[in-house]
């Protein structure tokens, strides 16, 4: 999809002339082949394909080409359900912004939004410029969702214990519900920490993005903005925010495994009294068992009960010590 801006807001109409005259920002939605010709024809810069977007190494990414400068990121997709990392590129000369990208931004309706608006921005620099902020704003709400979400998983991780024990004085919860509420707590610092991984990645490559194009402003007679310099520290204090996110992302993760390992003990302590529990009677049994001629206790008309309810008070000692020492 082509959409066009000017220095007034949308531009009707898609000819390439129009595009060379009127367009100050051109905006590539998952362009067709045809779409990128045309913007070719009207400008005179090679619109980049995916591939060539997607490549990794910084003289890739950040690099001059005739009359501009060819930039491009990753930027995560924002999307709640699955979140993913696509290439969005920039095309800057001094009488054309050219975005490329290949998914939805909301940043990218809001600078649309803010132009036709008329904030000053007629300038292909100044639109980028406002891209660039609605970019990094975009990314703040992200870590400040992330913040949230994750300060609701710390409430669950260190209130599973305190559930459990209030259910317990009522009724035992099933142990197959407790291990589905653990693994639904890994799922979630999971899924958090891959979507914070991918919100990394895209600060990184704006990081990148920004001093590059504020050192290249005079050779490229570009117009200098102190802005940059406003999101440059934008982003730094993101990049700070983030870090503390991660850490933690890593404490609710060790916090998470060390409520499973408790799990775990309590499930062989249950074994281990069980087993203890057990090897008193056994022992008795066998003893009286036995095949030997001479027993005191084979003739005896009391033997059976006598072995009976010895078994019984052997097999209650052990059960009476671990309670009295909290075991179960």
């Amino acid at each position: 999809m082509l959409s066009l801006h000017g220095p007034e807001g949308p531009v009707a109409s898609e000819t390439a002339r129009l595009i060379a005259h009127n367009a100050v920002w051109i905006d590539l939605n998952d362009p067709t082949s045809e779409e990128a010709a045309a913007v070719e024809a009207a400008t005179g810069l090679r619109v980049p394909s995916r591939e060539a977007l997607s490549e990794v190494e910084t003289s890739s990414r950040l690099r001059r080409v005739k009359g501009g400068l060819s930039l491009s990121t990753p930027m995560i997709t924002f999307e709640r359900s699955a979140s993913q990392l696509k290439p969005l590129g920039f095309l800057l000369t001094k009488d054309h912004l050219v975005t490329v990208r290949f998914h939805d931004l909301r940043a990218f309706d809001s600078s649309a939004k803010r132009i036709a608006e008329g904030d000053g921005s007629t300038t292909p620099s100044e639109v980028f410029l406002v891209v660039l902020e609605e970019l990094v704003d975009s990314l703040a709400d992200a870590l400040e969702d992330m913040a949230s979400e994750l300060d609701s998983l710390s409430t669950r991780i260190f209130d599973f214990d305190v559930r459990g024990v209030e259910r317990r004085r009522l009724e035992s919860p099933p142990p197959r519900r407790r291990d589905l509420a653990l693994r639904r707590i890994l799922r979630g610092i999971s899924n958090r920490g891959k979507v914070l991984g991918k919100i990394r990645a895209s600060l990184l490559g704006l990081e990148r993005i920004v001093p590059f194009v504020a050192a290249a402003c005079d050779a490229l007679g570009l117009p200098e903005d102190g802005r940059f310099d406003t999101i440059r520290r934008d982003i730094d204090s993101l990049d700070e925010f983030e870090t503390r996110l991660a850490e933690n992302v890593q404490f609710l993760l060790d916090a998470a495994l060390g409520l499973i390992n408790i799990e775990q003990n309590n499930v062989f302590r249950v074994l281990t009294v069980v087993s203890v529990v057990g090897v008193p009677p056994t022992l008795i049994a066998s003893m009286y068992g036995m095949n030997f001629k001479h027993m005191p206790e084979l003739d005896w008309t009391y033997g059976y009960p006598y072995a009976l309810a010895l078994i019984v008070l052997s097999a209650l000692a052990p059960i009476v010590y671990f309670r009295i020492r909290g075991w179960f």
